[in-house]
């Protein structure tokens, strides 16, 4: 017996397909009709044409049964959505975080994961959160997605009773990386999550330099390379030392060292001296996510970027 990714699946699926027949049967009856009266009322056959007087038992009819239908797709559409919104209790809670243009998954134990992983058969709740721009966070498998809003608070729950990985997108178009917005479901069995859950840090992230960590964890190397290439924003290697061209708020074009001041300026007023050439407003400010202990990790990190 087959299990479906999710416990959304069946309600989901069901309301699409009345919608899809319903709209098959009008489309293939409307076509019918269609070409039943241009046989029928040919100009060949009429040469004189008439009025065609009113039909109250045809306008009632076709009035009647096309709200009917409306309600029809209604009805399996709420059968559909209504569960989505009824969070079980002791559902377990993420807070899941949309920016641009990474996926960020945050447990109750403080553990952070790029990608969502989550326990076989028990409900999960997402609370949605976003610190720039509007995402849509969208796990087709699952057949769930919900708008990721700045400043809204939104959730979204799921269960699934199928072991695998299934893809997140982000279903919004959120700039010009909104296509790499990628991420993964990981569904685990019971026991090898709460191993997971509760295992230490990995120590491959752990070998890496606590100002990556901060930089990672905030989704920054999305839109800052660390090798010289350009992305969104100006590359990290060989930043820290060399002087910038910037456009400050005077739409002056003014030259900058960049040292430990510009760079925590960067991170708390992006828009504020913006390298000449790049689009103001992509950057929001990290003021609440990233505190003076880490731009001090961030800025020697930096550093070795030669």
């Amino acid at each position: 017996m087959n299990q479906d990714a999710s416990n959304f699946v069946q309600g989901v699926d069901t309301a699409f397909v009345v919608i899809l027949g319903i709209c098959l049967f009008f489309l293939i009856g409307i076509t019918v009709v269609m070409i039943y009266f241009v046989v029928k009322y040919h100009k060949k056959r009429h040469p004189k044409p008439v009025d065609v007087k009113d039909n109250l038992t045809l306008e009632i009819t076709w009035t009647v049964i096309p709200t009917l239908l409306v309600l029809v797709m209604f009805w399996y559409g709420w059968l559909g959505y209504e569960p989505m919104r009824k969070v079980p209790e002791g559902a377990l809670t993420i807070k899941a975080t949309g920016q641009m243009w990474a996926w960020i998954f945050e447990y109750e134990n403080g553990k952070v994961s790029d990608n969502l992983v989550v326990p076989i058969g028990k409900p999960v709740k997402l609370n949605l959160s976003s610190p720039d721009v509007l995402h849509s966070l969208y796990i087709p498998a699952f057949r769930i997605k919900e708008d990721v809003v700045p400043g809204l608070n939104n959730y979204m729950w799921f269960r699934s009773d199928k072991l695998g990985e299934y893809d997140i997108l982000c279903a919004e178009y959120c700039g010009v990386r909104h296509s790499y917005m990628l991420s993964k479901v990981i569904v685990k069995p019971v026991d090898e999550y709460l191993e997971w859950y509760n295992a230490p840090a990995d120590t491959t992230k752990k070998a890496l330099p606590v100002g990556l960590q901060v930089l990672q964890r905030n989704g920054c190397v999305t839109c800052h390379s660390t090798d010289g290439s350009k992305i969104v924003g100006p590359s990290f290697k060989g930043l820290f030392g060399n002087t910038s061209l910037v456009v400050n708020e005077s739409g002056d074009k003014i030259k900058m060292t960049v040292d430990e001041t510009y760079i925590r300026r960067s991170i708390y007023e992006p828009n504020t001296d913006l390298v000449d050439g790049y689009n103001k407003g992509l950057m929001v400010s990290y003021k609440d996510r990233v505190n003076e202990e880490e731009i001090k990790e961030i800025v020697k990190y930096l550093k070795t970027l030669k």
